[in-house]
């Protein structure tokens, strides 16, 4: 019952109209950047940071999440209608949805996407309303030794789950760790890395830094390749909505969906990347018409869809309960809380209950208004993706600029994210995950400061990380995740090809 009042002390706040319209604009900005390719919910709050300084923090993040939540339905556009996905957990829905735009049934395949979205977020979002507060109840009784543990866990699944190697993604978390550690070390007051520049002394500002990898690096990567890439938008035929034969193939890879998407989304080591894939494949095991998959089979759009928006709320658990940022928006919000001068995790529900509670009845209201503003407005949304390439990403440069530079009226600061900006330019061209840089950024002080409050408190003893209960498990936990996508390959090694006196002869191609 505690939490139904506090739910509907949530929604007193959430249906004020000052809120309302934050919630309004977020989910139309969000459809908006995720229609558009290459611009997702990352980059829109990066840019959107420095002018909220002066925000009620409240109305802030009912807008970041509303960005968020659009920017995962506005991404399957793209997918189904360009075979371009608008976020990487769109990548699944352009297997069926743009062979479904091929034969003229784009309107099914974006109807089904918009309903699944709205179903799978609203399964999700009672899920977290339950929770939650369950797990932020639990963490209080953590100790530095098992936050360092759970920040270890989180490195260690963005750095093997993000990208094709490990060995990049790791150099990618180091290189954010590299920065995050610039500036004036606060217990022994010594400057580390700031190479002489009185300006580094307070180390980089996050929004520089995020503005820097994701607007700017993003926006030189898409000059780079604008002359070789053509894109053709497949127009919507007939209504965008579906048959009755579509809602019965469609209502159940919606339900398993949501209930693919919002554990997997729970976990340290989750995202909505690993969700849409599962579904995908689980869809395409259940369903009785396999042999339509891989030429349009609307349970291959239906089930990833909604497995991508339930593991959006299931993101949002870890980011509230524990501080810990699962994927490269979370991890921008994250920022944005220590802009507001807040810190998520446990102490957040007892310190700032209204900004927490608001925040879940806006997915409510987010959700409902997404589902009203999609279905009508599919037209409109096509038509913008006829924007040419070099007036918006040119936009985005100005917005960039300016933005930082009104944060703090420092020129350096500019340089610095063009800086960074050309950093995240070659990481994209290398084939380098930037999502991991803003984690090493944000978590790396945090990690420090954990490690060093454990050691103080153990008296140097490195034994207290595995001889609590609790850090050890959630140790062995990372070190699952890193071997775990390995094992296949291993045993494979391990077994090679046996010659007849039984010595192991190991193929080369294994």
């Amino acid at each position: 019952m505690d939490v139904l009042a506090l739910l509907a002390d949530g929604f007193a706040t959430a249906l004020q109209p000052q809120y309302l319209l934050f919630a309004a604009v977020g989910v139309s900005l969000g459809t908006l950047i995720g229609v558009l390719p290459g611009i997702g919910p990352a980059l829109t709050v990066a840019l959107l940071l420095p002018l909220t300084y002066t925000f009620d923090p409240i109305g802030a993040f009912i807008m970041f999440a509303g960005i968020y939540y659009g920017g995962m339905y506005g991404g399957s556009t793209t997918s189904i209608l360009l075979n371009t996905p608008g976020e990487s957990a769109s990548i699944v829905t352009t297997i069926e949805g743009f062979q479904m735009a091929k034969r003229g049934r784009g309107g099914p395949a974006l109807a089904t996407a918009a309903i699944g979205s709205f179903v799978a977020a609203t399964i999700s979002t009672v899920a977290i309303t339950f929770f939650a507060p369950i797990v932020a109840e639990a963490a209080l009784a953590f100790q530095p030794a098992d936050y360092f543990a759970l920040m270890v866990v989180a490195f260690v699944s963005v750095s093997a789950l993000v990208g094709r190697s490990l060995l990049r993604g790791a150099t990618s978390l180091f290189v954010g760790l590299f920065i995050g550690v610039i500036g004036i070390d606060v217990l022994t007051g010594q400057a580390r890395l700031t190479f002489g520049v009185t300006e580094l002394l307070d180390g980089l500002d996050i929004v520089v830094v995020a503005v820097g990898l994701f607007a700017v690096g993003e926006a030189l990567s898409v000059a780079a390749r604008l002359r070789r890439e053509r894109t053709e938008v497949i127009p919507v035929k007939g209504r965008a909505w579906m048959s009755r034969d579509d809602f019965r193939r469609s209502w159940p890879a919606w339900i398993r969906g949501a209930l693919i998407g919002f554990p997997l989304g729970s976990l340290p080591a989750g995202g909505a990347e690993i969700p849409t894939f599962l579904s995908y494949n689980l869809e395409k095991r259940l369903s009785k018409h396999r042999d339509e998959f891989g030429t349009g089979a609307i349970e291959g759009v239906a089930g990833p869809e909604a497995a991508n928006n339930a593991a959006f709320s299931g993101v949002l658990v870890p980011l509230l309960t524990l501080g810990i940022p699962t994927s490269a928006t979370a991890a921008i919000m994250l920022a944005a809380f220590q802009v507001y001068n807040l810190q998520p995790g446990p102490l957040l529900f007892q310190n700032s209950p209204e900004l927490v509670w608001a925040l879940i009845a806006s997915l409510y209201i987010g959700n409902v208004m997404l589902l009203a503003l999609n279905l009508p407005l599919i037209r409109i949304w096509v038509k913008i993706l006829e924007i040419p390439r070099p007036l918006l990403y040119s936009g985005i440069l100005v917005f960039a600029t300016l933005g930082v530079y009104s944060a703090a009226n420092s020129l350096i600061d500019v340089l610095l994210m063009y800086a960074i900006g050309v950093l995240g330019f070659f990481m994209r061209r290398l084939d380098f995950p930037v999502g991991p840089v803003v984690l090493g950024v944000i978590l790396g002080p945090l990690l420090e400061a954990q490690f060093r409050r454990a050691m103080s408190i153990s008296q140097g003893d490195l034994s207290v990380f595995v001889s609590r209960p609790l850090s050890a498990i959630i140790l062995s936990f990372a070190l699952a995740v890193l071997v775990v996508p390995y094992l296949p390959r291993i045993v494979a090694r391990l077994r090679g090809r046996r010659e007849p006196e039984g010595r192991l002869v190991f193929g080369e191609d294994d």
